[in-house]
């Protein structure tokens, strides 16, 4: 992994592998894996331009996980909002969230809604 400042002193990565962990809602079916991989696949932007991967950035998948490979400058930042994009168009925005769960990856997780229900029944 290559390391280099940007202009405003931030530290942009040139070589990042990124995890994104998809066992909670896989296991469910409530998320076609191979969907995933192939609307991040559609939806990269390299050099501006979308459906332009080639070497740069390489998205592979397990049967839980996706893994994206970049040799070039690649945000994960950027993953997560490609994520929250993909969960509001499956229309799952309201019951999973994107939580990074290590410095490298990403973890699908759902909300804890019996919190809300058991403070309702107590008034």
């Amino acid at each position: 992994m290559v390391m280099v400042k940007g202009k405003r002193g931030q530290i942009i990565r040139l070589n990042g592998k990124f995890k994104l962990d998809c066992t909670n809602p896989v296991d469910d079916g409530i998320i076609d894996i191979k969907k995933l991989e192939a609307f991040l696949k559609e939806k990269i932007k390299v050099e501006h331009k979308v459906n332009n991967l080639g070497n740069k950035v390489i998205v592979t998948s397990d049967k839980k996980t996706i893994t994206v490979t970049a040799n070039i400058h690649f945000s994960k930042r950027y993953l997560k909002y490609l994520l929250k994009k993909f969960l509001k168009k499956q229309e799952l925005r309201d019951w999973l969230r994107v939580v990074a769960h290590e410095k490298d990856s990403y973890t699908l997780r759902y909300f804890d809604i019996n919190n809300d229900e058991n403070d309702d029944d107590e008034d």
